[in-house]
């Protein structure tokens, strides 16, 4: 007669009931309480000996893992900006850490980066970041005249685009094919300011024989060897030719009193339209906007420029270098069309 109150409270059935909770507990089934993992997915421009590191800091201080996809050595950043475009309707991207600006303006334009103002950014300068606060700039290259000191005499060193064309250096200078990389940006940029005038300067280092490099590094590995006297390149490049302690110069084109300035190339960061992990996003970019950030890069073999002055730079870049004023937004609009010349009339057979 005792046994119907325990009957009541575990009968068969409650029993088996409680056994399944358990069981969804320990399987982590949904429903069992287990929070979803926190992760986010970046696509990375800038080179993985020197992204990496950093991404990894940021995954051990804040628990949350980073699933990046880094870009090739054949495609450069194009071959990541292609795969954003061809997954628009269906975003597998959190974030995009970009190293060519013109790409990220352009995919901006188009309507694939989300609006983000980080509180990291607001000591950055304003020419560096989107007036829509599509994408933020941080730790630039410098395009830079790298020379071999051993073919250059001291009273001889180019100072600007234009001694490419000097008939002295017939065959003797270089700059990186202009399809991919800085260069094709470079090359935009020249559009951007006057299309005909860099048409003109395209014309003249055919006729002039500049060669045709397969890329920055392979210009800085010429110049170095003495192949080349000098060639147009990136102060990340020069900076490893120096490290090595070649015999080696390098020049900040338009830094005299009637010059506008040198390019500055910086890095990009944006958040993604429909970005599957939007917090984490706005985590990591905010992250990556931090002083530590541009102090690491600075520091590192690299030798990125901190966009913010009062941090620390290698010493062998001027802490007066002047930037050169640029209409982003006008040099991503000039890319087709440089390209499309680069192609047409600078490559031809």
């Amino acid at each position: 007669m005792g046994r119907g109150p325990a009957s009541a409270r575990g009968g068969p059935g409650v029993r088996r009931a409680a056994l399944f909770a358990v069981f969804l507990l320990l399987l982590g089934c949904p429903g069992g309480g287990t929070s979803p993992r926190r992760q986010v997915v970046v696509y990375c421009a800038l080179d993985r000996l020197f992204a990496q590191p950093i991404l990894e800091r940021f995954a051990r201080e804040t628990g949350i893992e980073v699933l990046p996809k880094w870009d090739t050595e054949a495609t450069k950043t194009t071959g990541l900006v292609q795969a954003l475009r061809s997954e628009a309707e269906r975003v597998r991207c959190d974030v995009f850490w970009n190293n060519e600006i013109a790409h990220s303006v352009a995919l901006a334009r188009d309507g694939l980066l989300a609006p983000y103002e980080s509180p990291s950014a607001e000591d950055l300068p304003a020419w560096a970041r989107d007036p829509e606060r599509r994408w933020t700039g941080f730790a630039a290259r410098a395009r830079v005249i790298l020379v071999n000191t051993e073919a250059v005499p001291a009273d001889a060193l180019p100072t600007s685009l234009d001694d490419f064309l000097d008939p002295r250096w017939k065959g003797r200078c270089g700059i990186a094919k202009p399809l991919f990389g800085t260069t094709a940006t470079h090359v935009a940029y020249l559009f951007a300011k006057n299309a005909e005038a860099a048409k003109r300067w395209l014309a003249g280092l055919r006729a002039n024989e500049v060669v045709v490099c397969a890329g920055n590094a392979d210009v800085k590995d010429r110049v170095a060897s003495g192949e080349l006297a000098f060639g147009l390149t990136d102060t990340d490049d020069a900076n490893l030719a120096l490290r090595a302690k070649r015999p080696v110069r390098v020049v900040f084109p338009g830094q005299g009193p009637d010059g506008e300035g040198t390019l500055l190339l910086p890095n990009t960061v944006a958040v993604l339209r429909g970005a599957p992990h939007p917090a984490e996003a706005r985590r990591l970019v905010d992250y990556l906007l931090a002083p530590e950030v541009e102090r690491a890069l600075a520091a590192s073999r690299s030798a990125q420029i901190p966009l913010r002055p009062s941090l620390p730079r290698a010493p062998w870049i001027p802490s007066d270098l002047r930037a050169a004023p640029v209409d982003w937004q006008a040099v991503a609009a000039a890319l087709p069309a440089a390209r499309d010349f680069v192609r047409r009339e600078f490559l031809r057979r």
